[in-house]
């Protein structure tokens, strides 16, 4: 969904909620499927870097080729790191209900530090026009999407997020 393109949207609750519970569809019927058929642990990992490689594709044609968005403005999430969990855990525990379970724990749970590198110098607080933003935020108000609907914009304006949650006035 759009949590994933725009970085001004990634500090959210439901970007770190929805995105790895969406995200491991594909990679863990991959990864059952060479599972099952020919005995090779690296599903997940080859299906996360495929669907890496198609975003990244997307990202550079679409965003920066059509609209000159900035790459750092719409990259995409980091998936790798928990896709790297979920086949170890197969290939050591050699059962798919205790991958299901462990593994998908560990995709869940290390999507948001797997992104802490690419996410921290965008939770930076700034001062512009007299207002306390990050620069993610900054960078949503300078490149203005026209298909955002408008009351998003009305409701964060002249707000403050506490880097870390809810939106404090």
């Amino acid at each position: 969904g759009d949590w994933d393109f725009w970085s001004d949207w990634k500090d959210r609750r439901l970007w770190v909620t929805v995105l790895p519970i969406m995200g491991i569809t594909f990679p863990a019927a991959v990864q059952a499927s060479l599972w099952w058929r020919y005995r090779i642990p690296f599903g997940a990992t080859l299906c996360v870097l495929g669907l890496l490689f198609g975003e990244w594709v997307n990202r550079y044609f679409n965003f920066w080729g059509w609209t000159y968005f900035p790459i750092n403005f719409v990259f995409p999430s980091q998936l790798i790191p928990g896709a790297i969990v979920l086949d170890v855990v197969l290939l050591v525990s050699n059962s798919m209900q205790l991958t299901a379970v462990v593994g998908g724990l560990g995709f869940g749970l290390l999507f948001y530090p797997g992104n802490w590198p690419v996410m921290a110098p965008l939770h930076l607080p700034v001062e512009y026009n007299g207002m306390m933003m990050t620069l993610a935020d900054l960078s949503g108000y300078h490149y203005v999407r026209t298909g955002m609907p408008e009351y998003i914009r009305m409701v964060e304006k002249g707000t403050l997020r506490t880097f870390g949650k809810d939106v404090a006035p």
